[in-house]
């Protein structure tokens, strides 16, 4: 069995659900070297997770931001943690929702994503900065 591993930084981005497959694709060519396996990409971070969906309509990912903001409203009156500003509760909580990795099947040193998906960085802060993915791939 082969196992690789490269950690990525990716750069700040706004607040909202960025489709960001292709940075994983560019950044670790290491995947070609497997035919049957598994990715496994995870954030370093409490504040953005990983989700997998549509990866065609930016719209999509426009009403994940909306639903998710208003499933956890910034004002909302009982948030003890507020060190970091309004919004770094809501982002925790965002996080856990949406999760620290995902993992997708590889298949002939390719992501076998389905034909309308997409891998997301859902980034919760205002000002979340830049951040780190571990990127581990197994397989034949």
């Amino acid at each position: 069995m082969k196992i690789f591993q490269k950690e990525v930084v990716l750069p700040p981005l706004s607040r909202g659900f960025h489709l960001i497959t292709p940075q994983i694709v560019d950044n670790f060519p290491k995947l070609q070297h497997i035919e049957v396996g598994m990715l496994q990409v995870w954030i370093k971070h409490t504040s953005a997770g990983l989700t997998i969906n549509e990866n065609a309509d930016p719209t999509v990912r426009k009403d994940f931001e909306t639903f998710t903001n208003d499933l956890v409203p910034e004002d909302y009156a009982h948030f003890i943690h507020t060190y970091e500003g309004p919004d770094d509760m809501p982002a925790h909580l965002k996080s856990s929702i949406f999760g620290a990795s995902v993992q997708i099947p590889i298949s002939g040193g390719k992501l076998n994503l389905g034909t309308w998906q997409g891998i997301y960085l859902g980034e919760f802060r205002d000002q979340g900065g830049s951040r780190k993915l571990v990127l581990t791939a197994w397989g034949e």
